[in-house]
């Protein structure tokens, strides 16, 4: 099985911004759609935004407008810009592959971790 490879993770401030990025070597990635997942403590993973083979993104109204996905196929890449940065945003970040019935595959990384506190 082929995992990610999470960085860029890191304490931040309150309204502060982060750059996340995430290798994944899957050999179908340029087909591929990609998420960024988040879990915090005592809560469930939850996927923040997820894009498609043609760069299609979506995101749930918890971070609409202050969180950015993006993708480098030539470099097998996935990136999560966030902005606007809140205390509730504190979890460990994931990347995946999403596979059949947009579920994430079951080969995770590491994560990095995020913590945003004054």
């Amino acid at each position: 099985q082929v995992q990610p490879v999470e960085s860029g993770g890191g304490l931040v401030q309150p309204g502060g911004s982060l750059r996340l990025s995430c290798a994944h070597s899957i050999i179908d990635f340029s087909i591929s759609p990609m998420g960024w997942y988040r879990q915090a403590p005592g809560k469930q993973r939850e996927l923040v935004a997820s894009i498609a083979s043609t760069g299609r993104s979506n995101y749930p109204d918890s971070v609409k407008g202050r969180f950015a996905i993006s993708r480098d196929n030539a470099k097998k890449m996935v990136y999560l810009q966030m902005d606007s940065l809140k205390p509730e945003d504190t979890a460990v970040y994931y990347c995946n592959q999403i596979v059949a019935g947009f579920r994430p595959s079951p080969y995770w990384g590491q994560g990095t971790q995020v913590t945003v506190d004054s």
